[in-house]
């Protein structure tokens, strides 16, 4: 049996958004556990962190060889801009999606210059905007709703009021994805609102927290359907989870695959767990605790281009 080539998992360019007025989302606090509550800081102490937090994050991953295209988001009324692969994702076959989101003010997030900017330094053959379904009622938060297998073309899904069913099937109709979903909850038993907080799909290994997984059936069956796609699934306890050890992404950098993971994440990770990344990637970790109060870490910070291209693109300009 042949075995199965990763190589189109991990993408060498990435999409930034650096915040300069950055603050937890008072919209998305009802049913994200993984938001602060109370944050007890002053609002310009912590928008200047979390613009150097993006920062350094951008200059890691140059540093790992890869190309980072950074925007700056000078606006005052987007408190979640740092996290554009909720409505952004991009695909091998030339395709850009764009998604319905669930907060009204994140609504706002979606820029044509980002777009503008990937049609031009990348193919681009299409653009497929999901967005009017908001106005139903219907719900698909990209990259974070959906863990993608890009290679396996598997979407690992955990059911949330983030991911509408109508708005999955419609993506995974028309990229060619089968989707696998399943519940998961935290502790005290709510939801988890995005899967990317608790599952990671990389090249040769999956980092999943099983332990959120109330089904038994359906632990086993994603156990399964990870092994069967040549990765070696690495369970992660609940604390792990919340400290974002899920959230986080392979990229490929000059010398091969990277997983980029916050210092937090990475710190709570076993040594065990460490070496089965280690053996076909290289940990790349980075501090980001301000933007984590807002619910999300590095792998949400990400948004992969999996597109071809044009010429090698210079960074993106950026606003001050």
């Amino acid at each position: 049996m042949t075995a199965p080539d990763h190589s189109g998992q991990a993408p060498a360019a990435v999409v930034l958004v650096r915040p300069h007025a950055f603050r937890p989302n008072p919209l998305t606090l009802a049913d994200n556990a993984f938001q602060a509550t109370e944050v007890g800081q002053d609002p310009a102490v912590l928008a200047r962190r979390a613009h150097d937090e993006v920062t350094a994050l951008a200059d890691a991953l140059t540093g790992a060889g890869v190309r980072v295209h950074l925007f700056d988001d000078p606006e005052p009324d987007r408190p979640d801009s740092v996290f554009p692969n909720n409505w952004l994702s991009t695909h091998a076959d030339g395709r850009v999606a764009l998604f319905p989101m669930y907060a009204a003010n994140r609504r706002r997030e979606r820029r044509g210059d980002v777009v503008e900017f990937l049609k031009a330094a990348y193919r681009v053959h299409e653009v497929v905007d999901l967005s009017g379904l908001e106005h139903d009622g219907v719900f698909l938060e990209g990259t974070g709703a959906m863990v993608l297998d890009h290679v396996g073309r598997v979407a690992y899904v955990a059911r949330s009021r983030r991911v509408d069913p109508v708005a999955l099937d419609r993506f995974c109709r028309g990229f060619g994805y089968e989707a696998v979903v399943f519940d998961a909850v935290d502790p005290a038993g709510r939801a988890i609102y995005h899967t990317n907080v608790m599952m990671s799909v990389a090249g040769e290994y999956a980092l999943v927290g099983l332990d959120l997984m109330p089904s038994a059936a359906e632990r086993d069956e994603l156990v399964d359907r990870l092994t069967a796609g040549g990765h070696t699934v690495v369970p992660l306890t609940a604390h792990q989870v919340a400290e974002f050890a899920g959230n986080a992404i392979e990229v490929q950098g000059d010398d091969g695959p990277v997983l980029a993971l916050s210092a937090r994440a990475l710190a709570s990770l076993t040594a065990a767990q460490r070496r089965v990344v280690e053996a076909s990637a290289r940990l790349l970790p980075v501090a980001v605790p301000t933007v984590e109060l807002a619910g999300g870490s590095v792998r949400c910070m990400i948004a992969g281009v999996h597109l071809e291209p044009r010429t090698a693109p210079a960074l993106a300009p950026v606003a001050g």
